[in-house]
């Protein structure tokens, strides 16, 4: 199956890229089950790309340049128990990017958006816990015709919670994979949700870190592990 696709300005990252995670799913909806998503280059945005898809692999190309792909892989991330509604709400007051944000204008975390524009994952710090989280109420733009939560948007709100996860929050890092699974029925909009995220370990320019989305009484829709790569020094 091939077919022409163009990100909408509206669900960047970086100014001028696609967010990583939106991208991601675009990808991983392709594949059927667990899958592992990689970005090769900044996803343009408002351009035609061409999605190449079958059961073993996706691919997104901008001219002859891969952006990215997905594959199917075996995903074993053990999600934790999750935080309760009232300490994610909590959490979320404890957001560093509100103080520091290198993007602030990313559709997943940015909080220079225009109101209910972003998905606020404003993920903090769980108090007792080496685990940012917030709440997320999906909005009815997010869904298809059915009122279901689309699961791009489920790719997207686990992949910047995985960041400020990271002991190196904060600093430049750009996501070059997001390996997930969707454990569950999708959402509805308008459900309260939870979001949390926790480090992994990291690797000289190289770190990781997992998310998990839960239901409000926390058992578990999704889970993925980010992997997100310092650039280079000039």
């Amino acid at each position: 199956m091939t077919r022409t696709i163009s990100i909408a300005s509206r669900f960047n990252g970086p100014p001028g890229s696609g967010n990583g995670g939106y991208v991601c799913g675009l990808l991983a909806k392709e594949i059927d089950g667990p899958s592992q998503a990689i970005l090769r280059v900044p996803p343009p945005l408002e351009k035609p790309l061409t999605l190449e898809a079958d059961s073993y692999l996706a691919t997104l190309h901008d001219g002859d340049v891969l952006v990215g792909e997905a594959k199917p892989v075996a995903f074993d991330l053990v999600a934790p128990p999750a935080p309760t509604l009232a300490e994610a709400r909590d959490a979320a007051k404890r957001y560093a990017g509100f103080a520091d944000h290198r993007y602030p204008t990313c559709f997943v975390c940015g909080q220079s958006r225009p109101a209910h524009d972003g998905l606020d994952l404003f993920t903090g710090k769980v108090e007792g816990r080496d685990m940012v989280a917030c709440t997320w109420t999906p909005g009815a733009d997010l869904a298809d015709a059915n009122g279901i939560v689309r699961p791009e948007f489920i790719h997207a709100a686990l992949d910047c919670p995985s960041y400020w996860a990271l002991t190196h929050a904060g600093k430049p890092a750009l996501l070059a994979s997001l390996t997930a699974s969707i454990d569950a029925a999708l959402p509805r909009t308008g459900e309260e949700l939870i979001v949390a995220a926790w480090p992994i370990r990291e690797d000289g320019r190289k770190h990781w870190g997992a998310a998990v989305l839960y239901t409000a009484q926390g058992a578990v829709i999704a889970r993925a592990e980010a992997l997100w790569i310092e650039p280079k020094q000039a």
